[in-house]
């Protein structure tokens, strides 16, 4: 681990948090972050090997940055991913100042007086200059063709918001980065989980002697990649000289018709699932690389759920709210979806159970027979920290009982761990969870327990902390230590080096984002504006029931642990949650104690998502390719169409940062905002 590799890393990072904002909501091209295999990156990796790190190598072999210097500027970039886009800023900004303009335009806010529940210092203020800092927020400061000056964004009003919500956002990721560190050990080198991203990108990375990798020497590389690239890029050229060519070349078809086969089918939603129908070459290569009842479970489980729901349906029973709306409402699938999770939890906690117990005994001192690395065991001491830092801050700061608060923050751990390890086992890059922390303890505490306002409480934190994980940070950190041990680089100075780049990646991307946002305004009709609403909305709804059934003036009295003995559980919801905790433990014994089992419990985690939905067909795709080859041509066939494989992937990253470049290059010559392109689902 070098010093240039380190400050070349942090540069990427302070790039990929200031530069995501513009991409996606001035240029509106294809998400730069979106997943846990951000185009952005491993496009931008691709690019360099194929083109600037041969002539670099020519020029000075010395002087070309090694296999392991690459690894640590991968690792650092991608650990900052987790801030400017879903994971965070995408939500973060709107969520502290759009209130103030929702409380003066829905009656209902004020009636219910909802806005003194905020804890103070957790929203901007607004009250020195609300035409400034509220009216330029959604209009815009800059005038004509003007810039706008720095001075000129109101930066005191966000001020005590930020020193409310920044430790709060920090004490959480170092526990999650502290808690990787835990599980690197056990994962990769006592479970030898596939780890499917970082074989793709350790192909890809000079050898330890500086040679350019092997698999550039492969022609089916070439073809795959080519093939993939011409593909994509004639489809951008497309929208800009549609006249002149052909039409798009379609990744995708419409199966909906073949829903009117099952009645079942089509009541559980299925027409949706068959019109998404896209061909995603990642994916198929990803799937290339699994355990045949991974991809197969990934690929059959959308259908399941969509049976599933459809039965229901038949009986007049739906999968939708029984209280609320997504993504806090107690809902079928929310609840199962976590039960899963917490199913699949269990299971890696008993896997490991030993390595573990061994771990937090060194942590506190205790002596014990295994060997354990002196990074590990710092790592779980930091993890604890973390979490009892949250914990106390929540409690002092947001007005939570601190048992409420530990609960909340271990279960937004135990989630991104949970998805850590998906990653790490599937390559599933795009995982989108429904349901919340939040979601559970309103489930098993009651809204009568709780009461209103810790519940606004815990939702305005999952609004901020869990709320799109399509970019969390667990994953990347995973990936990203797995890649760093390959490469030589020592995994708990990685993990110290990832804290800095996060905190990098805050200090420049948040106030990037503000003044994009002041300087152009934002569309208030946009998605990621509106979710403000939620938390808001959500507990105007429980207090008008609370009202209605009588309890609203008790709710919420009691605190600490008699919070738990005034516990309503929702029978409903836990019934779901623990149906679906039981099928992944059902599913993980079968896989364990028959070696024919055809289905893996993941599939149980993505059924009734949107990522499962998306990506369900290619992996069926590359299921069958897989499958075909093994059963043809055997396991040298298989080992032999490896580099295609890789090249699919290659040619898609490299298919959607080209026009990224492009786009970028339009927008400074001519100032208009170029053709929106996509790859990737938005």
């Amino acid at each position: 681990m070098t010093f240039r590799a380190v400050i070349l890393g942090l540069v990427g990072a302070a790039f990929i948090a200031s530069y995501t904002y513009f991409n996606d909501w001035i240029m509106r091209q294809t998400m730069f972050v979106g997943n846990f295999m951000p185009i952005s990156v491993y496009g931008l990796l691709v690019l360099f090997l194929v083109f600037i790190f041969p002539l670099w190598s020519r020029i000075t072999r010395k002087g070309a940055l090694s296999r392991s210097e690459l690894a640590v500027v991968l690792v650092l970039v991608l650990a900052s991913c987790a801030i400017p886009g879903s994971n965070l800023l995408r939500l973060f900004t709107p969520a502290l100042i759009m209130p103030h303009r929702y409380e003066m335009t829905e009656p209902g806010w004020q009636q219910q007086g909802v806005m003194d529940m905020v804890p103070e210092g957790m929203l901007a203020d607004v009250s020195e200059d609300p035409d400034t800092v509220l009216g330029g927020y959604t209009r815009g400061l800059k005038e004509a063709s003007d810039t706008l000056g720095l001075s000129e964004v109101p930066w005191d009003a966000w001020r005590t918001p930020l020193f409310f919500w920044i430790p709060i956002i920090l004490s959480l990721w170092i526990a999650l980065v502290s808690l990787a560190v835990v599980v690197h050990r056990q994962w990769a080198d006592h479970e030898h989980l596939p780890y499917p991203i970082v074989t793709f990108t350790k192909s890809l990375l000079p050898e330890a002697n500086g040679q350019r990798s092997p698999v550039f020497q492969s022609t089916l590389f070439w073809i795959g990649l080519g093939a993939v690239f011409v593909i994509h890029f004639y489809n951008y050229l497309n929208l800009w000289f549609d006249d002149y060519l052909f039409g798009q070349i379609p990744l995708g078809v419409d199966f909906s018709a073949l829903t009117e086969l099952s009645s079942t089918f089509e009541a559980g939603g299925g027409r949706s699932l068959l019109e998404m129908y896209t061909l995603f070459f990642t994916v198929i290569a990803v799937a290339y690389f699994l355990p045949k009842e991974v991809s197969l479970s990934l690929g059959v489980g959308p259908f399941l759920w969509i049976f599933v729901s459809g039965a229901f349906a038949t009986y007049g029973v739906g999968v939708g709210g029984w209280q609320g709306t997504w993504p806090f409402g107690l809902t079928m699938d929310a609840m199962m979806i976590m039960g899963a999770y917490f199913g699949m939890l269990m299971v890696l906690l008993y896997t490991g159970r030993q390595y573990y117990a061994a771990v937090f005994r060194r942590a506190f001192g205790v002596p014990t027979k295994e060997q354990i690395d002196t990074s590990t065991i710092w790592g779980a001491r930091f993890f604890m920290l973390g979490m009892v830092f949250f914990t106390v801050y929540c409690a002092l700061n947001a007005g939570l009982d601190w048992p409420v608060a530990f609960l909340f923050g271990m279960g937004c751990v135990a989630v991104y761990l949970v998805m850590g390890r998906l990653l790490a086992e599937t390559g599933l890059f795009f995982i989108v969870v429904t349901g919340t922390p939040a979601t559970l303890l309103w489930a098993f505490f009651g809204a009568r327990a709780l009461g209103p306002e810790i519940l606004f409480i815990l939702f305005m934190l999952s609004l901020v902390l869990f709320y799109d994980t399509r970019e969390a940070l667990m994953p990347y950190v995973v990936n990203g230590l797995k890649l760093a041990d390959d490469c030589k680089a020592k995994v708990g100075r990685m993990a110290f080096f990832i804290v800095v780049s996060l905190m990098v990646g805050l200090a420049v991307g948040i106030p990037t984002t503000l003044y994009f946002q002041y300087e152009r305004g934002v569309d208030v009709s946009l998605w990621k504006i509106e979710q403000a609403r939620r938390p808001f909305n959500e507990t105007i709804s429980i207090m008008q029931r609370l009202d209605a059934q009588g309890q609203l003036e008790e709710a919420g009295q009691v605190t600490g642990l008699k919070r738990f003995a005034e516990a309503s559980p929702h029978r409903n919801g836990a019934i779901a949650f623990g149906v679906a905790a039981g099928l992944v433990l059902l599913f993980s014994f079968l896989r364990l104690r028959f070696t024919g089992w055809p289905l893996h419990p993941v599939m149980f985690l993505v059924w009734s998502t949107y990522a499962g939905n998306a990506f369900a067909q290619a992996f069926l795709a590359g299921w069958l390719i897989k499958v075909l080859i093994m059963r043809f041509g055997g396991a040298r066939v298989y080992q032999n169409f490896k580099p295609l494989m890789f090249g699919l992937i290659a040619g898609e990253m490299l298919g959607g940062v080209i026009p990224m470049v492009i786009s970028f290059i339009y927008y400074v010559v001519t100032g208009d905002v170029p053709q929106s392109f996509e790859i990737m689902p938005g």
